[in-house]
């Protein structure tokens, strides 16, 4: 028969590896939704990008003023 003597350290060393372990997956799970989040933000914000370019940067504007045609405008 061997002389065999457990680790003294090895429960508690299993231990904090299985609590390091669950807080690893914890963190994973909120650092996904947070990505999640970004994500739709991200998207809200190209769209809103989007419109602000369509609204202030019309596709028929160009560097040339445009001359007002009402008879009461003067050009500034």
């Amino acid at each position: 028969m061997l002389n065999w003597r457990r680790d003294p350290g090895y429960e508690q060393r299993m231990n904090n590896n299985r609590i390091a372990i669950e807080r690893s997956k914890e963190r994973t799970k909120q650092i996904e939704k947070e990505i999640e989040q970004l994500r739709q933000e991200n998207a809200r914000l190209k769209a809103l990008n989007a419109s602000v370019r369509q609204l202030c940067f019309p596709p028929e504007s160009s560097s040339i003023p445009q001359t007002s045609t009402a008879p009461d405008c003067k050009p500034s």
